[in-house]
């Protein structure tokens, strides 16, 4: 494993010594490798979204063609649903 030294914002710092307090994790290095897997897997997922309404937006253009909207209309299209999504 390798050994690195870091340092940490004190809010941050807080934060992590509250979790093993709070026995969540039994060492900062656990704490922090978890951390770093859950961002991985975020990563990981975010990528996978992406790959996937590239390879819808391909299929809908071999469907339907190209869009008569303009750059500015697809753009709040795209804006709206984000929108949406995030409720």
């Amino acid at each position: 494993m390798s050994r690195l030294s870091i340092s940490l914002t004190e809010p941050n710092a807080k934060w992590i010594k509250s979790l093993l307090e709070s026995k969540e994790y039994t060492s900062t290095s656990d704490a922090i490798n978890d951390l770093i897997r859950q961002a991985r897997r975020e990563e990981s997922q975010h990528i996978d979204k992406v790959r996937s309404l590239l390879i819808e937006a391909e299929e809908s253009l071999s469907r339907h063609g190209y869009s008569k909207l303009s750059v500015n209309d697809i753009w709040e299209i795209a804006k709206q649903r984000h929108t949406k999504n995030d409720d």
